[in-house]
């Protein structure tokens, strides 16, 4: 089977997670900064009679913790686009997966939406922007941002995004963990644990200040996530790795999202390899070294 074209879908960080206390519909109000950086998912798409999906995972990524057909992502953001325009959108998928699974980088949310655009583009429906947003929102929080890409601001439910103007260059030594963690475990942990949390979520507007300045050692006071706290409650060693990571010259250890993955901001290229090594050396298998912001999905191929 021939794939003629590819579409690349980034990983995302969150640099601000401020969480209200839970709504009456289920929900948690978020104002959050998003980021993409540069770790990848690719989606190469060629004809078929009918939807059809094929996964590859990196090495570090069971792959059996991937979902299949109807439940995995991807099928579900072809399904929306057929209900959308009202016809059958027959393709051939191959999902290439690189982002840490179940890691609160949403490689999920990056899949649906590198689904979107290729679907578009390959049956060339020319969807709008503010249809295919649409979409997105209605197959996930993270995944309005997985189109927009760069650097965001989120509000809602994380879905109503608004690009923010961003001329750092950051970066970033992830350590993705080979055992995964609910998001919605780690929320539930969250109300246990705050049951005093605000209604109105701790603002992203000092972040922003922090961004707009574009020096790494502000941006790294800055970095705020509430659902750390409950992350590393869960899991007591990921607290070990920020200690160990800021130790070995990073200026900031994060828990990303909910984790189990965790960024470490560092003062450049050579602070972020620098780092990398000293972690690899102190026996974690993967390090991945990154850079943000990068564009939102889009076709490479």
């Amino acid at each position: 089977m021939t794939h003629d074209l590819t579409v690349r879908a980034p990983a995302k960080i969150n640099l601000h997670l401020g969480v209200g206390r839970v709504r009456d519909d289920g929900f948690h109000p978020l104002d959050t900064v998003y980021q993409a950086l540069s770790i990848y998912d690719d989606l190469s798409v060629g004809s078929a009679a009918e939807v059809r999906l094929s996964i590859s995972v990196a090495d570090y990524i069971d792959r059996a913790g991937v979902p299949d057909g109807e439940d995995n992502l991807v099928s579900r953001a072809v399904a929306a686009m057929a209900r959308h325009h009202g016809r059958e959108l027959p393709v051939d998928l191959v999902l290439d997966k690189s982002i840490p699974l179940a890691g609160g980088m949403a490689g999920g949310s990056a899949d649906a939406a590198a689904a979107l655009l290729a679907v578009d583009r390959w049956h060339d429906l020319r969807t709008s922007d503010d249809a295919l947003l649409a979409l997105a929102a209605g197959l996930g929080s993270d995944v309005p941002f997985s189109l927009v890409g760069g650097t965001a601001r989120g509000v809602g439910r994380g879905e109503v995004v608004v690009p923010v103007e961003d001329t750092g260059a950051w970066w970033w030594v992830a350590v993705p963990s080979t055992e995964g963690l609910s998001t919605p475990t780690v929320y539930r942990h969250f109300d246990t644990m705050r049951p005093d949390a605000p209604e109105v979520p701790a603002s992203a507007e000092p972040l922003l200040e922090a961004l707009a300045s574009g020096e790494p050692v502000r941006l790294a006071r800055a970095l705020h996530n509430d659902l750390q706290e409950p992350a590393i409650d869960l899991r007591p060693e990921l607290g070990d790795l920020i200690v160990r990571g800021e130790a070995e010259g990073a200026l900031r250890g994060i828990v990303s999202g909910s984790g189990p993955t965790v960024v470490f901001l560092c003062d450049s290229a050579d602070g972020a390899t620098a780092t990398g090594r000293a972690l690899a050396g102190a026996g974690h298998d993967v390090v991945l070294t990154a850079t943000g912001p990068v564009a939102g999905v889009h076709v490479v191929s």
